[in-house]
């Protein structure tokens, strides 16, 4: 991968960041025939969607992304030649596992019937509540992850869907079903929205993650998720695309000329960046954009499987560990008050139950996170570690090793992750679609020739490259108005 200073003196566009949006930026501009490079300041390539030995020696971690729901859903991902790239997909029998006190544990079955069956008195309400999503899928997608859609392609699905989707999860769980054991499923659901589950729209992230549960699942990439952004990378160079790693851009006079520059960076970045290329007003605008909490991740490398008191959880890859939704929704309420909770909400993955390429044999890696603080510094691996123990007892005796970062270290892994936020930007009923300015076209800045392609954008956070991909045809309808080349001076 080229150094910077030996490249042409000019492209069609230039991407900052390659991470899965700013690859898809890069493959959809490099299929319309545009001169395109892609500069990453890690030595890696990925962003969200890397892999490393973190713990031990052959032990392969995710860093941030691991599980993906979105991924193996996202039209763009569904276009692409990624499997003729090095993609596998792996599917687990059991999508999600959602422990409970006393052994008792709510898993997630692939087919719809199967799962409104297994959850027994709520089962009719299950079926009411997502069959509907399940049975029209394709369209909800279409208008619901993305830029917003005025007026809707599918007006009929989405006004179906659109009461149950602006309200709080909170009283929605409690509102659609009557067991502990649905309402916490619900609840770990929603509660990947990262914003507090008595507030709008956390029901949809719910309703579309169950949702997802039945059409694509939950898989994992085959040797972890580097190979999925090393197959846009190889996709991606095999249409004449250009990449260089290892190089900061601090500011635009750094890159060779081009008529386009998308970055695949939150506003904080592009200000830095480019600030001065951009209008006082919207530069204000930037700053008022609005970021998320944190995530304290830890990453385990074990002597065994997790010993799940309910022995069906190691059907699955992918646990929501938290209690009932009571805990789940009081844990996200404490972290926006700027607490750390005692018992958090823990997202928790076991990729080598299905996938044995990732460790040692008969050894296993385990990836965990929780919300936390915006900018904490604080260790949570101890109630981490308390909650995985509380349902799998035994747990801390089979840890061979650990890897931990805080949400300040996760900025200085990814400075995407602005204090810890690795969806670079609140995703509420207030900036889900009007990220990162209020605007129909929010990929354009106000300058002609520099585009936002990255999680700052709808849909946003997750690893589905369609921020990329909205941003690249908004460059391509703009192209032939845009001058010929930026200049190397600020307007």
């Amino acid at each position: 991968m080229s150094d910077i200073q030996s490249l042409r003196s000019a492209y069609d566009a230039i991407v900052v960041g390659a991470g899965p949006n700013g690859l898809a930026a890069g493959i959809l501009l490099a299929r319309a025939g545009l001169s395109v490079l892609v500069v990453e300041g890690s030595t890696v390539a990925g962003g969200g969607a890397r892999s490393a030995e973190l713990t031990l020696p052959g032990f392969i971690h995710d860093p941030c992304a691991a599980v993906h729901p979105f991924g193996k859903a996202s039209p763009l991902f569904r276009s692409l030649p990624l499997t003729e790239h090095g993609l596998k997909w792996i599917e687990p029998d059991a999508p999600l596992a959602h422990p409970l006190d006393g052994g008792q544990a709510v898993l997630v079955e692939r087919n719809f019937e199967a799962m409104a069956e297994s959850l027994g008195a709520d089962g009719p309400a299950y079926r009411r509540a997502i069959s509907f999503w399940v049975e029209h899928w394709e369209e909800l997608f279409a208008d619901l992850v993305g830029p917003l859609p005025l007026p809707p392609r599918h007006p009929f699905s989405i006004l179906r869907v659109a009461p149950q989707s602006l309200l709080p999860a909170e009283p929605l769980a409690r509102m659609l079903f009557r067991t502990p054991g649905a309402q916490a499923l619900f609840a770990g659901m929603a509660g990947h929205s990262m914003v507090p589950l008595d507030r709008p729209l956390t029901g949809a992230f719910g309703l579309m993650l169950s949702m997802l549960s039945h059409v694509v699942g939950w898989p994992i990439v085959q040797g972890g998720t580097q190979a999925l952004a090393n197959a846009l990378v190889s996709y991606y160079q095999s249409l004449g695309g250009e990449l260089v790693t290892g190089t900061w851009v601090n500011s635009l006079s750094e890159l060779p000329e081009a008529r386009v520059v998308l970055f695949d960076t939150p506003p904080r970045s592009v200000l830095r960046i480019a600030g001065d290329w951009l209008p006082d007003g919207y530069r204000r605008q930037l700053n008022r954009f609005r970021y998320g909490q944190g995530v304290f991740k830890v990453d385990y490398a074990l002597d065994g499987p997790i010993p799940w008191e309910n022995s069906a959880c190691l059907r699955t890859a992918t646990f929501h560990v938290g209690g009932t939704l009571q805990e789940i929704a009081a844990a996200e309420k404490a972290v926006w008050r700027g607490q750390h909770p005692e018992r958090p909400f823990v997202l928790l993955a076991q990729p080598t139950i299905w996938d044995p390429s990732r460790a040692p044999q008969d050894k296993h890696t385990v990836w965990a996170y929780s919300h936390v603080p915006a900018g904490s510094t604080v260790d949570m691996s101890g109630p981490i570690e308390a909650q995985i123990e509380r349902f799998a007892p035994g747990f801390s005796q089979r840890i061979l090793a650990r890897h931990t970062r805080n949400a300040v270290q996760m900025e200085e892994y990814n400075p995407n992750y602005v204090q810890g936020d690795i969806n670079s930007g609140v995703q509420d009923v207030w900036q889900f679609f009007t990220r990162p300015t209020f605007s129909l076209r929010p990929y354009r800045m106000a300058r002609k020739g520099l585009y936002f392609c990255g999680s700052s954008t709808p849909p946003g956070g997750g690893v589905h490259g369609l921020c990329g991909y909205f941003a690249a045809q908004t460059v391509l309808k703009d192209f032939d108005r845009l001058p010929k080349t930026l200049t190397k001076r600020p307007a």
